[in-house]
């Protein structure tokens, strides 16, 4: 009997697989048993034609695969590649020790990549359950950007066949990213100096600019209210491209979610940015279905941007799950067949219109709402959701005196800088994601600044979680100019983008 380990991915973790061969006196015939689905039900052909192009010639025995653990649900066509080594090799003395084997075949015997490849492998790394791999030529480039992997390729069934036979093996090791990046303590944060979109776009808003500047240098939250056309997607479609540097574990997560999401893989320092419509349903946004939970939009956008345009218009019942994710960045699946924990550390956006046709805070244009009308649109937000949002911007109105002012590029330095600040003081989390006790240690005032914040307290009616938000963009703000302690001017501006 030959044992060979492979993998399945079960929800969003792998999970170890071993395969079994074994070969007994009976009616000819190929069975897989262990829980496998249709795509590996189906390997059967692919590993009978392949094998044939290499003239081996199936013994007039019953041939079982066994895929342990039994009762683990496994799906993905990566298998195939193991189950034919087991059968072409069943009678040679060799031993596949703890290389992992991955690979779909062709009819022709050729090895060939999967999405589920990477995501398998990068969960098993994680996990430091994984050190030797044989994996499709075609899936090197992905697999090799993570670290303390051994890689060997093939090309062909007959390479992986002699790569075992021949008892040559050889292994790449992992390739850095080609990117630039920062240093800090030891640890590499990468970045890009590319912007498609660029704030140099954006005329005048000047105050939404740099709230913009703010939010992206601490991860804040913030929601932008203004009439149709003054700039608020522009705005929020900006900021992907300044946000802060990277870190290697960031990237592949990136790399990882768009892989899963079947979508193309590449491990540019950019974050993600999901931007669901209004219309969107529940499950899309934060996951379900009901043989096994799927990830949804917030699970997908973990360590990047939630983009939520029209605000209002999203369903109450959407609009009031945002609360636990916004919170604490992590959202829970159940199902009866599955419960999955998913991150949720993401950026939130919010666009809205000030009232139902716009033109409330217009100078120019009648507001056709009543009173009424306005009232219900607003009460469509609850104050405990608004309380989650860090930053409120309220745009001004498009002027013939506009005129860009600063570029994407001017910002981005300066949110290295409060990237850097952040960094060197030993934060894991940035400003915008602090807890209690990183608040405590890391945004302190000195008495003149603390009777500011009490002042406001008592004037504003400030919840907790209100002052908390005041003080990480306080902090944010003194990152952002270099400054070790929040100085009254910090925290005034920081008082300033409250909720009115």
């Amino acid at each position: 009997m030959k044992l060979i380990k492979c993998a399945t991915l079960d929800i969003s973790e792998a999970k170890i697989v071993e395969v079994e061969s074994s070969f007994v006196r009976a009616l000819p015939g190929f069975s897989i048993v262990g829980l496998a689905n249709t795509s590996i039900q189906e390997s059967r052909d692919r590993i009978k034609s392949a094998l044939s192009t290499l003239r081996y010639k199936f013994p007039p025995q019953k041939i079982t695969i066994n895929l342990s653990p039994s009762d683990l649900k496994k799906e993905g066509s990566h298998f195939d590649v193991s189950f034919a080594l087991s059968i072409a090799l069943q009678n040679e003395n060799v031993e596949f020790g703890d290389i992992f084997v991955f690979g779909e075949l062709g009819l022709n015997g050729k090895v060939k990549d999967t999405t589920l490849i990477f995501p398998i492998i990068l969960s098993l790394a994680k996990q430091k359950k994984i050190d030797k791999v044989l994996i499709p030529k075609e899936s090197f480039e992905k697999v090799s950007k993570i670290p303390g992997i051994n890689i060997a390729t093939c090309e062909h069934l007959e390479e992986a066949i002699d790569f075992f036979k021949l008892n040559e093996k050889t292994f790449s090791k992992p390739k850095d990213i080609e990117c630039d990046f920062l240093e800090i303590e030891g640890k590499k944060y990468y970045f890009q100096k590319k912007f498609p979109l660029d704030f140099k776009d954006v005329k005048g808003q000047e105050v939404a600019k740099r709230a913009s500047l703010i939010a992206a240098s601490g991860m804040h939250n913030i929601l932008y209210e203004g009439s149709p056309g003054c700039g608020k997607s522009m705005c929020a479609k900006r900021l992907r491209y300044i946000l802060p540097p990277m870190s290697l574990e960031e990237i592949l997560e990136n790399a990882r979610l768009s892989s899963i999401n079947e979508e193309d893989i590449t491990f540019e320092p950019v974050r993600n940015m999901r931007s669901p419509h209004h219309t969107s349903s529940r499950p899309s946004i934060f996951g379900g279905g009901s043989a096994k939970a799927m990830m949804g939009e917030v699970a997908l956008a973990n360590n990047g941007i939630l983009f939520f345009d029209e605000f209002p218009h999203f369903q109450k019942s959407v609009l009031e799950s945002l609360r636990e994710p916004l919170e604490d960045h992590k959202v829970l699946i159940s199902r009866v067949n599955s419960k999955v924990e998913y991150k949720t550390k993401f950026l939130f956006i919010a666009a809205q219109n000030p009232c139902p046709c716009g033109n409330l805070l217009s100078s120019t244009k009648e507001c056709r709402c009543t009173e009424l009308e306005i009232q219900r649109y607003k009460n469509r937000l609850s104050e405990p959701l608004l309380d989650r949002i860090d930053l409120y911007v309220q745009m001004d109105e498009v002027t013939s005196k506009d005129k860009p002012s600063i570029t994407s590029l001017q910002m981005f330095e300066t949110v290295k800088t409060a990237f850097a600040m952040q960094k060197k003081r030993g934060q894991k989390e940035l400003n915008g994601k602090m807890n209690e006790k990183d608040i405590e240690k890391f945004c302190i005032l000195n008495i003149d600044t603390q009777a500011i914040l009490n002042n406001a307290i008592e004037k504003f009616a400030l919840t907790q979680r209100g002052i908390n938000k005041i003080l990480k963009i306080a902090r944010t703000i003194a990152d952002m100019g270099s400054s070790k302690e929040i100085q009254k001017s910090h925290l005034l501006e920081a008082l300033s983008y409250r909720r009115r």
